[in-house]
């Protein structure tokens, strides 16, 4: 027998993560006093009453609470999780008719031999695709032609993740039409869905602007001068120029023809209509079904194409009920309302532009260690909502707050699958990465620092 071999340390899952949260939280219904808020119903609308906080007899949790807290979370937040499981189902079917990634190298062929505008144009196309929640963590295959495409170009692989990783997450920052994070905390915050969105889209505008102009001044640099790559130009005969050959046929054209007009008129209902979240869970299921028709999938086809989508995101998908499950521990005892009530007591003294900047703090910092967006906003947001009551910010205030500081911090922090596995792709270390992306991170929080400052002073709703 040879001397046993020191297991090296791993970053817990997220889902080891948020079940060492439901015991703290288990822990806390016994430290922490219980306490409640009046509420009173303004326009239809729960709101918390500032100042009428006054303590209750609560119950400790059991162990047995545990376990029906798991299972009562997956219940409540049955909506949500199918929302999540239907969209991954939707643009599954959508990426195997080939149809993103026609469009994509569609863009390439067009600006070749233009490296500014093939970097923009390419970049612009996976912000449209973050920011409604069609790439995400799909991106990191894409890394794979971004490599092609920057060695092509002469340029490094730090671009190649810049261009496609980077640019998805611009646009996931602001998010204007995900159902997966504004989506979801829009919800929870009784938000009417998908609201706001002209100030979203034109920081959308700013934030991705900003990107490709930072992204194109390095490229540049390393154009002039490859001695300035920080990672090395990328070996011309190092790719498969072939993957940059998919077609990009009349169908490609109709399915996202297809699809931009069914999203473009699930907003329409949503204003005109008042849909929620449970249309466009529905919506995405007949998104799904129309390009997979139009693809010429046959049933069988569409069917299991559908179901791997799905399958694809349970592990996102679950993370909300598991995230539901630690608020339905601190409701049960009623120690939800003494944790807002403490972190009131030092915001309420600060004007409410510091207020709001200090939620998009916190929000980043949680990310570290919940870095889900989806569960991030199940946890996040029911305390969120009853401070900017109490704050007097609005909710539509709150959950950007909420959405930034989830955003942004997906570009950096290590706990990022996404981030890794795309760094991973492309041979990039994070440190190499970290030293790129941090003038641009700050770049980006000095213009959230701007919107929602402008948003807290125009008072921007609803609610």
């Amino acid at each position: 027998m040879g001397e046993g071999k020191k297991r090296k340390w791993e970053m817990p899952d997220t889902y080891v993560i948020l079940f060492a949260v439901l015991l703290a939280a288990v822990l806390a219904t016994y430290i922490v006093p219980s306490g409640a808020f009046e509420r009173e119903e303004v326009g239809g609308v729960e709101r918390v009453i500032p100042g009428t906080y006054t303590q209750t007899d609560g119950s400790p949790a059991g162990f047995m609470d545990i376990f029906l807290a798991l299972q009562e979370g997956m219940v409540q937040s049955g909506e949500l999780i199918f929302l999540i499981l239907f969209a991954g189902g939707a643009f599954e079917v959508i990426e195997r008719s080939g149809a993103i990634r026609g469009g994509i190298l569609r863009a390439v062929a067009l600006t070749e031999g233009k490296e500014f505008w093939l970097i923009a144009i390419v970049s612009g196309l996976f912000a449209l695709g973050g920011a409604i929640g069609a790439v995400a963590n799909s991106v990191i295959p894409f890394v794979a032609i971004g490599l092609i495409i920057c060695r092509a170009l002469k340029l490094d692989a730090l671009v190649a993740v810049a261009i496609t990783f980077g640019a998805t997450f611009a646009g996931f920052n602001v998010g204007f039409l995900n159902p997966y994070t504004v989506g979801i905390a829009q919800t929870i915050a009784d938000v009417p869905l998908f609201s706001g969105m002209g100030l979203r889209i034109a920081a959308f505008v700013v934030i991705v602007g900003t990107t490709i102009w930072y992204t194109w001044r390095y490229s540049r640099q390393v154009l002039k001068d490859p001695a300035r790559s920080l990672v090395g130009i990328l070996d011309e005969d190092g790719g498969d120029e072939d993957a940059l050959s998919a077609p990009f046929t009349v169908r490609h054209r109709i399915i996202l023809l297809f699809t931009g007009v069914a999203l473009a008129f699930f907003i329409f209902a949503t204003i005109r209509f008042q849909w929620s979240i449970n249309h466009m869970a529905a919506f995405f299921i007949i998104i799904g079904l129309g390009a997979g028709i139009i693809a010429g999938m046959n049933y069988n086809k569409l069917t299991l194409a559908f179901m791997e989508g799905c399958k694809n995101l349970v592990y996102g998908a679950l993370i909300v009920g598991l995230a539901r499950a630690i608020l339905i521990i601190m409701e049960n005892a009623q120690i939800l309302d003494t944790f807002v009530q403490a972190l009131s007591v030092p915001l309420e003294s600060l004007p409410p532009v510091l207020a709001a900047l200090g939620m998009f703090v916190s929000n980043g910092i949680l990310n570290f260690f919940v870095p889900s967006g989806s569960g991030q906003a199940m946890i996040a947001m029911p305390i969120l909502t009853p401070l900017a009551d109490m704050l007097g910010i609005t909710r539509q205030v709150a959950v950007q707050a909420f959405q930034f500081g989830d955003g942004f911090t997906n570009s950096i922090f290590p706990t990022s699958g996404p981030l890794m596995a795309s760094l991973a792709v492309a041979g990039v270390a994070w440190t190499k990465w970290f030293r790129w992306m941090l003038p641009l991170f700050f770049i980006w929080v000095v213009i959230a620092v701007i919107m929602l400052s402008a948003a807290v002073l125009i008072n921007w709703g609803p609610i």
